[in-house]
């Protein structure tokens, strides 16, 4: 059993029924599910996917989506004093965006196994804390 922190696009690409990544995410959770894996993404991640529905003003969808973070199969992190201490450390490294020293502190706080990505950049970062990051293509389960 692994700890994996999903980042925003994944959820995006499940949510939104992505036709170029859709399938690839469905299939990763059900893997996921299947070996027991924990999955977890940050506060932010909840926030960046509810945009789309505010924009367009659909509260059903709004709460559709609201309601997949409030499943206790998915662990919603906070960014707390923790990982705002990782975030100091994580910031250091300017190639890293403000948003994705965020997912990462959340993550490094949190002791994650496994961070997954569609954002080859951060793929090749270490962080301390995580164990592993890796794109959605490359992802080892």
């Amino acid at each position: 059993m692994a700890l994996v922190f999903w980042d925003t696009n994944l959820f995006i690409y499940l949510l939104e029924e992505s036709l170029a990544f859709g399938e690839q995410v469905r299939k990763l959770r059900l893997r996921m599910l299947e070996r027991g894996d924990g999955l977890a993404t940050s506060a932010l991640s909840v926030g960046e996917v509810l945009v789309g529905p505010v924009r367009v003003r659909n509260e059903t969808v709004y709460k559709q989506y609201l309601s997949v973070f409030s499943q206790p199969e998915i662990r919603v992190l906070k960014f707390d004093l923790e990982a705002a201490a990782c975030y100091a450390h994580i910031r250091q490294d300017r190639s890293i965006e403000q948003p994705d020293a965020i997912q990462l502190a959340c993550a490094a706080s949190a002791g994650m196994d496994l961070f997954i990505t569609n954002d080859d950049r951060l793929s090749r970062k270490n962080i301390p804390g995580i164990n592993f990051i890796t794109s959605l293509a490359r992802a080892p389960i």
